[in-house]
């Protein structure tokens, strides 16, 4: 819809008299309410203002009322339906007399908008004549089944242009744009044009018609005969008359008729001018859904693609399909990869050599040109021969040996018809990355072959896989790098449910997933801390932040934890490591991103709402792990956002989504972090932020923190820093923080 911007005061006339009905009335303020869309309220703009009238008018609102689209758009809601008789001509004689209420000076242009059926119950001619002469433009809309007559008369000059049928809402506030937009409206975008086109007025007419004849007495002249006859019968018919005619609307060329999306995106307009694309999975390099280069790491990477009679014809083009879609949305013209792809059933063939096509488009062709062939799944013969024969890559210096990351993508959807285990294992020897990636079904063959539930890539359907290649491409890319957060300091708390709801047998699956979770991080004073947290009906701390500081420490600690029983609340353990473990006092770092991954069974979260919002409140994420049939708006409602939030259906299933709820929380350590979130201050210190720093102010305490207790008299003061001094914060400075918090706490 195009919008109105210039100084123009807009009054609403709405007609809510009996005739009209509250259903019409409530199509007439959405009606008014779509008007206001194609008006740019401002108050130095467009004003808007309404009166209601029926047997009186009633003004609903000045003009200098409301001063924003949204406002006036609340307010037109909000208008209650009055009822009465429909006396249009009172509410012009109204006009006339009080003006425009709340209007500007008559150098503003004046537009009155009539929304009316047209059935007044006195004369309008001569107020409407009067009104229009005043240099009032008059639009009126025709609602329900409109006399059309009566609005012509109503309507400024040309009538055609001054009459709206509110039926068709966004039709008729184009119209209106088009008629103000000559004399009043700032002038239309480039490439748009004012044209007529046919429509229909629409009536209801009561009309008579013959519906038969009956026999009626017509009485006699003689006293003793009776006269018989027929008589005509006739009913009243309402019938729907519709008159053709001509509206006029602003209609301009589409910002998406130059299909500017490429790669199978969607356009979508934003107004006139401007529009965006809805990129597939994979694409979106740019604006325009340019293919993502985003496999910017250096590995040779061969796919081995199941072409056996398992895997059937369908199978084999929807992995030809997902191969091609993964390396159009990654390997761009100077991607540092080198791509191979070999297919195998009895025999195993290389069709594509490693690093044979340096441009995709030849890579494409490569790959539209295989074939499918039929056959028995030899899965461990084929992994031996590309663990021999396909990677036989040129050294970049012939006494440097090429170390670059080997990494064999297994495409398949059919059991292994032979053993895996040796293949596998050969493989590994050779320094070889596997990924396998197939239906569901196949987990478990899948995870033989790679020896790790996390390199392999299941899924549910065939759009699912497409759905898939993100994941591949951070697979792929995280060969040789570890895994964790890397540089990126991070406080860390679990909280592990280990109520009865949960279970012995289970409680160790969490123990065993919470054990797994944290031999990905690097665990000392400068990088990860890690806390756990136990509760059943209450919560423990198991170890704070700062009570150990390596992996093997950490490790031997969560093997000692108990199982609790008792009924478990996830709110009462939120609120412990909001009160008792994010403190700077149990070791939390100062300016250090700050997570707590929620291992829950889905009982007891009623209460966890609101700490788990006050957590967030002072810069601590919140990720929620949940096993079992909990409700998900229950959870949603804890973790905030569904991008925090894992539901798993088995215990057993938790191993499939470690990478992913590990990748979450790295992202989270790289976002900007608030020095004064959580309070840095002890002892009802205020933290104030300054440009890369902060300071306490203190209250019956002193030093960087408030730590020190003012001593009355000449007792001699340990040797702080002076109140209020400003702490300046570097990862340096941190590690030194926590090394003296440390040792201070140690003595």
């Amino acid at each position: 819809v195009m919008q109105c911007s210039a100084s123009l005061d807009v009054l609403f006339l709405l007609d809510g008299s009996y005739s009209i009905g509250k259903g019409s009335f409530e199509r007439s303020k959405h009606f008014a309410g779509r008007l206001c869309d194609a008006l740019d309220i401002h108050p130095d703009r467009v004003r808007v203002g309404m009166i209601q009238f029926s047997s009186t008018p009633h003004l609903e609102f000045p003009l200098n009322s409301y001063l924003t689209k949204q406002e006036v758009k609340e307010r037109i809601k909000r208008t209650v339906f009055r009822g009465g008789s429909t006396e249009t001509g009172r509410a012009l004689k109204y006009i006339l007399h009080k003006g425009f209420p709340g209007g500007r000076n008559s150098s503003v242009p004046e537009v009155l908008i009539i929304i009316s059926d047209g059935k007044s119950q006195s004369s309008t001619a001569m107020p409407a004549m009067q009104v229009k002469e005043r240099h009032i433009t008059v639009f009126a809309v025709g609602i329900k089944f409109p006399r059309w007559e009566e609005l012509h008369m109503l309507a400024s000059e040309p009538p055609e242009r001054h009459l709206l049928f509110a039926g068709d809402a966004d039709d008729a506030a184009n119209g209106l744009f088009s008629t103000l937009s000559d004399p009043v409206c700032t002038a239309t975008a480039p490439g748009c044009k004012v044209e007529s086109h046919p429509c229909e007025r629409r009536t209801l007419e009561t009309v008579k018609e013959l519906a038969g004849n009956y026999m009626c007495w017509k009485g006699s002249k003689q006293p003793n005969a009776v006269q018989a006859s027929l008589c005509p019968f006739i009913r009243w018919k309402r019938v729907l008359i519709k008159h053709p005619s001509r509206c006029f609307r602003t209609v301009c060329p589409d910002p998406c008729d130059s299909e500017p999306c490429q790669n199978g995106g969607t356009c979508v307009p934003e107004g006139l001018d401007s529009y965006h694309c809805l990129c597939l999975l994979g694409y979106g390099g740019d604006v325009h859904c340019a293919a993502k280069l985003s496999l910017e790491c250096s590995v040779d990477l061969l796919f081995l693609m199941d072409s056996s009679a398992g895997v059937t014809l369908e199978g084999f083009l929807r992995f030809k399909a997902f191969l091609k879609r993964f390396l159009q949305a990654t390997v761009g013209q100077d991607s540092p990869m080198s791509v191979g792809v070999a297919q195998y059933d009895d025999h195993v063939r290389i069709p594509i050599e490693l690093g044979q096509h340096k441009d995709p488009f030849n890579l494409m062709k490569s790959i539209d040109a295989l074939n499918f062939s039929g056959g028995r799944t030899l899965t461990g013969r084929a992994l031996k021969y590309v663990a021999q024969h396909g990677f036989r890559s040129t050294p970049v210096f012939a006494d440097v040996q090429d170390d670059v990351p080997r990494v064999v993508v297994l495409l398949t959807d059919s059991k292994p018809q032979d053993s895996v285990a040796e293949a596998t294992k050969y493989a590994m020897d050779q320094n070889l990355f596997l990924i396998g990636i197939g239906s569901s079904f196949m987990r478990a063959e899948l995870t033989e072959v790679t020896g790790n539930p996390q390199q392999t890539i299941v899924y549910s359907d065939p759009q699912d896989l497409f759905n898939r290649i993100p994941e591949l491409q951070r697979k792929i890319c995280s060969v040789g790098n570890p895994e964790g957060c890397q540089a990126q300091s991070l406080d860390l708390v679990f909280a592990v449910d280990a109520s009865s709801g949960v279970g012995l047998e289970n409680f160790l699956h969490l123990r065993h997933f919470v054990r797994s979770s944290c031999s990905h991080f690097v665990i000392n004073r400068d990088v990860t801390q890690i806390a756990l947290v136990m509760y059943g009906s209450k919560a423990h701390t198991a170890f704070a932040l700062d009570t150990h500081t390596s992996n093997s420490a950490v490790l031997q600690a969560i093997d000692q934890v108990p199982f609790l029983g008792g009924s478990g609340s996830a709110g009462t353990a939120l609120l412990h490591v909001y009160s008792d473990v994010m403190t700077v006092q149990k070791g939390a770092r100062p300016g250090v991103n700050k997570v707590v991954v929620l291992l829950t069974s889905g009982g007891g979260m009623q209460d966890a709402a609101a700490p788990a919002q006050q957590l967030r409140h002072n810069g601590i994420l919140v990720f929620v792990v949940a096993t079992g049939d909990t409700q998900r708006d229950t959870l949603l409602r804890v973790a905030g956002s569904p991008n925090f939030l894992v539901h798993i259906s088995s215990y057993e299933d938790l191993q499939y989504y470690q990478g992913l709820i590990i990748e979450r929380i790295c992202e989270e350590a790289k976002s900007p972090v608030n020095l004064c979130k959580p309070n840095p201050c002890m002892n009802q210190g205020v933290c104030i932020l300054g440009p890369g720093s902060y300071r306490c102010e203190c209250h019956g305490w002193e030093g960087p923190h408030c730590e020190t207790r003012v001593l009355r008299g000449d007792s001699p003061r340990s040797p702080v820093l002076p109140p209020h001094s400003h702490v300046q914060w570097s990862p340096r400075g941190l590690q030194h923080f926590s090394r003296a918090l440390w040792h201070s706490k140690g003595q």
